[in-house]
């Protein structure tokens, strides 16, 4: 017998089952029908509510099968006379405490205790007796919520939603609050409103009765009135829920997390996964063609716009060569769109010059990892963090930009892992770690190679790593000596003791993780910053491992994927590089088209001031808005009114499709098919749920319509056939198909069809051979506070917000948890300015000015200001610096000097 297998007897069957397995999972394994109200197979098992109780010979009483854990030899009785009704009364006395009136109740169908009371065919009215009505405590249902309604009427307090709160999530926000006949579960005794819960909705997805339901977006209904369940992939930040969208007259109405074994989410879903999908149907969404005429846009066919726009971009490049026009891809667009309009670019108009948002956010993680690593994305999956024994985050506010990321990060934490904070805001996340130290901005090299400097003089590194698998470690070895923690200090204010405290739980743990984002590399020094946290990964041999790794936060739903498929450029798809002979030639004889430029493209910023100057002439921007996202938005506004043509395809009209001579309508995540790619590196479906509004289209076929009228011709019947292109030309998704990913979760490198993918890179060697140390020293931020300018001004984004928020605020509920921009500012300096909360600040940097209320808090340091930049209203953008990364081409976007008053 196979020691992880035992053999057990459930109602005279015979069963084999897995060692420590418990038996509720192992009956329903075999199709034994064991019921319960408060089991859920993620979870671990309550106890509470004793519908599942079975006879195990030998042991006295009846036990709860959902923790009772299969031991060899065990014979149970999962059903007699005596079982059954102590089930049926138990279930009785349930009911006689529930608002029993599935008449009405829009979750009937849905509803585990409806199912068993239809089960064991019991009448809610006879249970009356069990207790007096009128001793039954009226606790009023809580609607304060913008996206959950709480009924304790139909509250039977399983306490499911408690644990998917504190055991799913991380967050414990409910407890269970009085006692008795009164005790209901809450909030810390406060509404929901006034409570410190986000919003998420994982209580509701796991409540087994209408207790906790979402308010209704798009109508109430019944679960009869659904016409459709579509597992689709989620269109916000990079994780890549898996979701089912439920369909209701082409409209979604409601999204649940796909199943708890689905990866990368397990059925976890954030606040904007959930409740965010309102603008799908916006009346703003745009339906036409739009063309500019005499200053107007006025709606045209589709034969007029694609005429029109091929004509326009086939003019600039006859007139002014093909590098007269440039490109922008998109990270909110699926795989198969970002492949097509590279190739656009590349084979119909005849440039490189294509980018997209990455730029802006992880080209230094590219640049440094690739020079590291060999290999420029994310070691290790998401779901792998939860396994780790210690997580650095550092320029991450994960809880607000990945919350699905952050789960595995606190359920990390919960089971005893060691969680480091470094980041010169005080952010969720820090609530439960270890330790948080707050640098000063622009300071990351230093206080790295402080850690790495302490690592070494501790003997702490892993010499047999470094010794087998590593390169140029005298170099880095010298280049650290100079930080000595007192060094550090100075330069970071981060004091001895921390800094030695945090090198100590990295460097001692078995599994350490690093996790970043735009913290890290906003910078002008970010790719020093993502090389000096591969060279401390490095040290301590904590990569090519499970739960280790380099591990950095994609912002946006496909930044990984928009790179993949070559949105960049110096490169084709999968990162092959545009100045290599033997790689143009494979692309020039499977494209049909010779010779394809050499020659590496413009960046966002280039193209911006080329544009400016008169060199680029027309620009087609895909799903982008720069009039919001770039930084110095005077520049960007200049330089896209000096364009001679901008065409601009997106589902709404945004700040940048304002300055457009064509606004092309797109489809939407929901409305079309295809694939994203999650930040690690997992490739996930995309699947039409609803029909796209008025006559939009999906942006490949409008690329591929303009490209044939330019005289390159594209043909393609569907998505599918376009991801077997990318196949063929990328050997890093060479064994991905939609075949394959109907069932399997793959992740690049996938290189042939019989390849399963991989889950963790740099196993055995790194993909460059051996990993490449960098010496780094420490150089300032580009623009420092001074007398003129002495606050600090840092930017980011909000949970319930996203990018440019152009979907975000179109949705409701999100808006009603974030409605408009703010200041936070620290109360020493609002004292200062004799301000108060919600004082205006007019807040001016060398670049521009705005004006945004203030708001106290102490999770900003004095002498500096944060504000999100989703917010056209203050666009904070107008202030921020444009001065480059030299490596990357990433604007510093981090730290600006800027000054602060009372308007």
């Amino acid at each position: 017998m196979d020691s992880k297998n035992v053999n057990i007897i459930i109602d005279g069957q015979s069963i084999s089952t897995r060692s420590g397995m418990r038996l509720l999972d192992a009956a329903r394994e075999h199709g034994i029908d064991i019921p319960s109200l408060c089991y859920k197979k993620h979870m671990l098992p309550l106890d509470s509510c004793r519908m599942c109780v079975v006879r195990v010979k030998g042991l006295a009483g009846l036990k709860s099968s959902c923790s009772l854990v299969v031991e060899e030899g065990m014979d149970i009785c999962s059903m007699d006379d005596e079982i059954e009704a102590v089930r049926r009364t138990t279930l009785e006395l349930i009911l006689a405490d529930h608002d029993y009136d599935c008449s009405i109740c829009h979750q009937a169908g849905e509803c585990t205790l409806q199912d068993l009371a239809y089960r064991y065919q019991i009448d809610a009215q006879g249970c009356r007796d069990f207790r007096a009505v009128e001793d039954r405590p009226v606790v009023e249902p809580d609607v304060t919520s913008p996206v959950l309604e709480f009924d304790p009427g139909k509250c039977i307090r399983c306490g499911i939603c408690i644990q998917a709160c504190s055991e799913l999530q991380g967050k414990h926000v409910l407890d269970f609050m009085d006692r008795g006949m009164q005790v209901f579960p809450s909030p810390e005794y406060w509404t929901w409103k006034e409570s410190s819960c986000d919003g998420c909705g994982e209580c509701v997805q796991n409540c087994p009765t209408a207790a906790l339901t979402e308010k209704p977006v798009n109508g109430r209904f019944r679960i009869s009135d659904i016409d459709k369940r579509v597992r689709t992939s989620c269109g916000y930040c990079g994780v890549g829920c898996q979701m089912d969208l439920w369909v209701r007259n082409n409209q979604v109405v409601k999204v649940r997390g796909a199943g708890a074994d689905v990866l990368p989410n397990r059925g976890r879903l954030c606040v904007k996964g959930r409740f965010g999908y309102q603008f799908l149907g916006s009346r703003e969404r745009l339906r036409v063609p739009l063309i500019r005429k005499k200053g107007t846009f006025c709606e045209v066919s589709w034969e007029e716009a694609l005429d029109y726009t091929a004509q326009k971009l086939a003019e600039i490049r006859d007139e002014s060569g093909p590098d007269s026009l440039a490109g922008l891809a998109s990270a909110r667009c699926t795989n198969e769109e970002n492949y097509i309009f590279q190739k656009f670019f590349r084979a119909a108009v005849g440039t490189n010059s294509v980018d997209h948002c990455a730029r802006l956010c992880h080209a230094p993680t590219v640049a440094g990892l690739v020079r590291a690593f060999g290999s420029g994305a994310m070691t290790n999956p998401i779901e792998d963090l939860a396994g780790a024994d210690c997580i650095l985050v550092t320029g991450a506010n994960v809880s607000e930009t990945h919350p699905v990321t952050a789960t595995y990060i606190r359920n990390a934490r919960d089971r005893g892992a060691q969680i480091i904070v470094i980041d010169p805001r005080k952010i969720d996340l820090i609530q439960g770690s270890t330790l948080w130290l707050r640098p000063k901005s622009g300071t990351d090299v230093a206080w790295i190679n402080g850690l790495i400097h302490i690592i070494l003089e501790e003997g702490l590194a892993d010499r047999e790593f470094i010794r087998t698998r590593t390169d140029n470690f005298v170099a880095l070895e010298e280049a650290v000596k100079p930080f000595t923690p007192r060094v550090v200090e100075d330069i970071s204010g981060i004091s001895e003791k921390q800094l030695r405290q945090a090198a100590r739980l990295y460097g001692a743990a078995s599994k350490s993780s690093i996790v970043f984002a735009m913290g890290i590399t906003q910078h002008i020094t970010g790719t020093d910053n993502v090389l000096s946290l591969a060279n401390l990964a490095m040290v301590c041999g904590q990569v090519g491992r499970a739960s280790t790794g380099v591990n950095p936060l994609r912002g946006q739903n496909n930044v990984q994927g928009a790179c993949d498929m070559g949105g960049l450029p110096n490169v084709f798809p999968g990162y092959q590089h545009v100045s290599d002979p033997e790689i143009r030639l494979k692309f020039e004889t499977a494209w049909g088209r010779a010779p394809l430029a050499a020659k590496t493209g413009l960046t966002v910023m280039e193209m911006m001031n080329s544009a400016s100057e008169g060199r680029v002439r027309g620009m087609m921007i895909m799903g982008e808005n720069p009039m919001l996202s770039d930084p110095n938005l005077n520049h960007v506004e200049a330089s896209l009114k000096a364009l001679d043509f901008l065409v601009v395809q997106d589902i709404f009209m945004t700040e940048t499709s304002a300055l457009a001579d064509v606004i092309l309508p797109a489809a939407a995540f929901a409305e079309k098919e295809g694939s994203f790619t999650n930040t690690g590196r997992r490739v996930l479906r995309v699947r039409k749920a609803v029909e796209p509004p008025g006559e939009s289209r999906a942006d490949w076929q409008i690329l591929t319509e303009i490209s044939t009228r330019m005289g390159y011709p594209m043909a393609y019947k569907n998505s599918s056939q376009i991801m077997k292109e990318i196949a063929s030309l990328t050997p890093i998704y060479g064994g991905i198909s939609y075949e394959r990913l109907e069932d399997e979760n793959l992740q690049w490198p996938c290189p042939s069809q019989e390849h399963p993918g991989t889950p963790f890179l740099h196993k055995e060697q790194f993909s460059r051979g051996k990993g490449l140390f960098h010496p780094v020293d420490y150089i300032p931020p580009a623009e420092r506070p001074d007398k003129e300018y002495p606050f600090v001004l840092s930017t980011g984004r909000l949970l319930y917000h996203y990018h440019t928020a152009t979907m975000t605020r179109r949705s409701e509920a999100l808006n009603d948890f974030a409605p408009s921009a703010y200041g936070e500012i620290n109360g020493e300096d609002l004292d200062r300015l004799g301000a108060g909360e919600g004082d205006l600040l007019k807040v001016t940097s060398r670049r521009g000015e705005i004006v945004v209320p203030a708001r106290k808090s102490d999770r900003v340091a004095p002498g500096v200001l944060f504000i999100p930049f989703h917010f056209h209203e203050s666009p904070v953008n107008r202030l921020t610096n444009d001065a480059l990364d030299p490596a990357s081409k990433i604007p510093e976007l981090k730290v600006s000097a800027c000054r602060v008053e009372l308007v």
